[in-house]
């Protein structure tokens, strides 16, 4: 599985507010970790299978992290850099996660080694057309007066194929797999 990390600490990059609520007030984030039978109310998990299953493991007793938001989509405009899977169709997701425990929130080390281990075990999966980027950002914490800096993962997850359900094939192994990675994590800290 093609997979990759970065570090995106810019003043244009992506940031997430948690908790956060979209400006209409439709969506809004739930917490999983601590009420998982919350689940029908993050509409994707409801349509996807496959990211109930994985939002079920990342926010599990044993899992160090928890999710924040998600989406899946998919798309035939694929980049150049995606031609080497030779596919016309792509199935995409993105799940931002949290260190469950707050202490490790307001570490960049302890993220960052997280990443370069979560990549390490992804690239050792037997080679499938999907990939995952694994991004370390900024994240704020809090309230109004009471917002605290700290740091929170983006991982992209893509499936491709010649169409849309090869592509969820891909997409569905994608997921598991990187499920799978972070339960081996989380059981073996440092």
């Amino acid at each position: 599985m093609d997979t990759d990390f970065s570090i995106e600490l810019g003043k244009e990059d992506p940031v997430l507010d948690l908790p956060w609520k979209d400006p209409t007030g439709r969506l809004a984030y739930v917490d999983l970790k601590r009420h998982p039978d919350l689940i029908f109310q993050v509409e994707e998990a409801v349509k996807f299978s496959e990211l109930d299953e994985f939002l079920r493991m990342a926010n599990s007793a044993r899992s160090v992290v928890e999710s924040a938001k998600c989406d899946t989509w998919t798309t035939t405009e694929l980049s150049a850099e995606e031609d080497i899977y030779d596919a016309s169709h792509k199935f995409a997701s993105y799940i931002d996660l949290v260190f469950s425990h707050s202490d490790d929130r307001w570490s960049f080390d302890q993220h960052e080694r997280f990443a370069k281990r979560w990549t390490e075990l992804l690239r050792r999966a037997p080679e499938l057309s999907a990939s995952a980027e694994i991004c370390v950002r900024r994240c704020f914490f809090g309230e109004e007066a009471n917002v605290r800096d700290g740091f929170y993962f983006t991982v992209y997850i893509n499936g491709y194929g010649s169409n849309e359900e090869d592509s969820r094939k891909s997409w569905s192994i994608g997921m598991k797999l990187a499920a799978t990675a972070i339960l081996q994590l989380s059981a073996s800290p440092g």
